[in-house]
């Protein structure tokens, strides 16, 4: 295997340590080595119960991904949806580029077909279908679909592995997703209208959900920072020509330009640093449990900044997500 080429000093990629694996605790093991297929992935570094630093990675990256819709909502009442995936794709890799671990480490030639399919499905894709869809959905409705995505994970991981996830992981993503369609449930009576933009975050999320099962192997092997810098500058440059044609007629308010800014420096930049360095140390199926946390986050916030209501049944959803994630990040077993 391939040392990891990770600076010791990277100040946001908790993998960056005098264990170039990254791992910590029980259950440890070295990743496997990646190989080139386009689509491939490899376990976590650690399968034992989640440390701080995974919970840490995991809170981090639900508050930063649950706000994006609040702040896509916002953006949208003045910028064109293509205006929007533009300039966060552009202040998120400014904001990247500012790390010197971005540019210091080198992506082997055979990596960069995989490095451009994250700038593609994990980027330009989804974050072009969400602000589309959401001409038709409320913030809060497409934070909770995006909750499904583990279980596109857990399916395509297993596929991939050749080996299904522990029996804890099964139990948590099962509970998890119970509680992700009660809390959508009531998004589903809300007309033709509605369920165009339910169908663009679903193929949004399956987008993502092979993105992230490719995302382990290359943060394994470089951190985190190199690989989102790069892939967020394949994304900037195939959402360009979109965001030209659109911003030139717009007429932003101070709010939508004020929201667009800790879109792109925190949801699209560092949120994707901490959801990958999360991905590589646990694995994408356990990693991906910091989804389920998205839909209570963007509850809330649709609630404090949107004026969204919260349906009754969206109560007990939420505990389900709340115990799936719980099991889900136990050591597996």
């Amino acid at each position: 295997m391939r040392s990891c080429r990770i600076d010791p000093i990277d100040p946001i990629d908790p993998t960056a340590s005098s264990d170039p694996t990254g791992a910590t605790g029980s259950g440890v093991h070295a990743p496997v080595p990646a190989d080139h297929h386009l689509l491939s992935t490899s376990p976590g570094t650690n399968t034992g119960t989640f440390g701080s630093v995974e919970w840490g990675l995991l809170v981090a990256t639900a508050l930063m991904w649950g706000t994006a819709y609040l702040l896509i909502a916002i953006g949208l009442e003045s910028l064109p949806p293509g205006g929007v995936t533009f300039l966060r794709m552009v202040i998120g890799a400014a904001t990247l580029s500012l790390f010197p671990a971005t540019r210091r480490v080198r992506i082997d030639r055979e990596d960069w077909p995989r490095v451009a399919a994250l700038g593609v499905l994990w980027l330009a894709l989804p974050l072009t279908l969400f602000p589309i869809a959401q001409q038709w959905i409320t913030s809060a409705a497409a934070g909770m679909i995006t909750g499904a995505q583990p279980v596109f994970v857990a399916v395509l991981a297993s596929i991939l592995l050749r080996r299904r996830p522990g029996t804890r992981q099964l139990q948590g993503i099962a509970i998890g997703f119970v509680g992700v369609l009660l809390i959508a449930l009531p998004a589903a009576d809300e007309g033709r209208s509605s369920a165009i933009g339910v169908v663009l975050v679903l193929v949004a999320v399956v987008s993502y959900a092979i993105a992230a099962t490719v995302a382990v192997p290359l943060q394994q092997r470089y951190g985190s920072l190199p690989v989102i810098w790069r892939a967020l500058l394949v994304a900037a440059v195939l959402v360009t020509p979109w965001g030209l044609i659109s911003l030139p007629g717009a007429h932003p308010t101070a709010a939508s330009l004020a929201a667009v800014v800790p879109l792109g420096v925190l949801s699209t930049g560092i949120g994707y640093v901490c959801f990958t360095t999360l991905a590589g140390r646990a694995g994408a199926t356990r990693g991906s449990v910091a989804v389920y946390l998205i839909p209570v986050v963007a509850i809330v916030a649709g609630v404090l900044g949107g004026g969204d209501r919260i349906p009754a049944i969206a109560l007990p959803g939420t505990a389900l997500v709340l115990v799936g994630a719980w099991l889900t990040s136990r050591a597996e077993a």
